[in-house]
């Protein structure tokens, strides 16, 4: 007997789920890159480090090529059906601390507490820098592919060993975009670590630790894709090495090397601009 296989509709972006929900809404309008903008407000960024509404505003202006192929297969398969379900929204169950601390010492679930509580950070916070932009929203499976995106970036931190210091973030950035192609990932990545060089004179490593980032990315399945749920209940060790995620080598030789020249790696700017206060004394 021959499998009957099911037609695709005349439009790939009208297929639908198995609850119906519509793989692009037809309301919905795709972004359009814009270099120039895409740089402008990178430099805004490098001004305003804490303005987390512009590194939106880049990724919108920058969309990826990717993303659509890579949504689409995503939440159109029995996998992301099935995560969907289970998964419908990270940031509730990302910010119940009490919970996740109820799942085993060591685990990916208490070291994520630990840097959010450490750092002062929500999910919930997360998505109200990016409601700031006021985009509409369209209950469509690319929406709910899109906040799984964002709504992992600090989990990335937790699973890759990069901290929130300049060159953690760059890090991140381009080891996210090892998994998730994007030209913004690229832009806010080697930008960002060019500023550094440019801002602090150091024999720190930079190039070969972002570089590393990247590489790592490209080598572990995309977390997007993963049950948060079940990688929360990991042993952090463990979900290391079954994704394939090594030691972030020269991410830390900078560190080292900047702390032996007196230069406190999450502070690279103060530390520069007291170097320059220095000197002019």
């Amino acid at each position: 007997m021959t499998d009957l296989q099911p037609i695709p509709p005349a439009d790939p972006n009208l297929a639908c789920a198995a609850d119906g929900t519509v793989f692009r809404n037809p309301a919905r309008t795709m972004p359009k890159r814009d270099v120039g903008k895409a740089i402008a407000k990178f430099r805004e960024l490098i001004r305003d480090k804490e303005n987390t509404k512009l590194v939106f505003e880049i990724y919108e202006a920058l969309p990826s090529k990717s993303f659509m192929p890579r949504a689409r297969a995503a939440t159109l398969s029995e996998h992301g059906q099935a995560l969907r379900e289970a998964e419908p929204f990270l940031p509730p169950m990302l910010d119940d601390h009490a919970e996740l601390r109820k799942l085993p010492k060591g685990s990916v679930a208490h070291a994520y507490c630990d840097f959010m509580e450490s750092e002062g950070l929500s999910a919930a916070g997360l998505v109200a820098e990016s409601e700031k932009m006021g985009r509409p929203k369209y209950g469509d499976l690319i929406e709910w592919y899109g906040f799984r995106q964002r709504d992992t970036h600090d989990l990335m931190h937790i699973l890759t060993g990069y901290g929130r210091d300049a060159l953690g973030e760059q890090c991140v950035l381009l080891f996210t975009h090892g998994q998730q192609p994007a030209a913004g990932h690229l832009l806010l990545g080697y930008a960002g670590a060019f500023n550094i060089t440019k801002q602090v004179k150091s024999k720190a490593p930079v190039w070969r630790a972002v570089r590393e980032a990247h590489r790592r990315g490209k080598s572990c399945p995309p977390l997007v894709e993963m049950s948060i749920r079940e990688l929360l209940a990991m042993d952090l060790a463990d979900a290391r090495a079954k994704f394939g995620i090594g030691e972030p080598t020269w991410y830390r030789r900078c560190h080292q090397v900047w702390q032996s020249e007196g230069v406190n790696p999450y502070d690279l700017l103060g530390k520069a601009e007291a170097v320059e206060e220095k000197r002019a004394a």
